[in-house]
């Protein structure tokens, strides 16, 4: 039997081929991971967001008691016109 010296070159490009792979899962899991991260961190900033816009909306006038208020201020300055002249 003889040994082919490309058969023994074989192995070594399967392993180096392996190590390679094994890096990028490494760098993707990495990516992910951060990915996963800022996600949460976006999520939790959305919910307070959300709480906060509900919060002011919530303590908002409306725009018809808005309305009928400045008809009453209105309506007030013409009756204290007409009566104080």
């Amino acid at each position: 039997m003889t040994t082919d010296p490309e058969q023994t070159v074989v192995p070594e490009e399967y392993a180096e081929l392996r190590r390679c792979i094994e890096v990028g899962l490494v760098q993707v899991d990495g990516r992910l991971a951060l990915l996963t991260q800022c996600d949460e961190q976006n999520r939790k900033d959305l919910d307070d967001l959300s709480t906060r816009v509900a919060a002011l909306e919530h303590n908002r006038w409306p725009l018809p008691a808005l309305a009928v208020l400045a008809a009453l201020g209105a309506l007030v300055v013409a009756i204290w016109q007409a009566v104080g002249r």
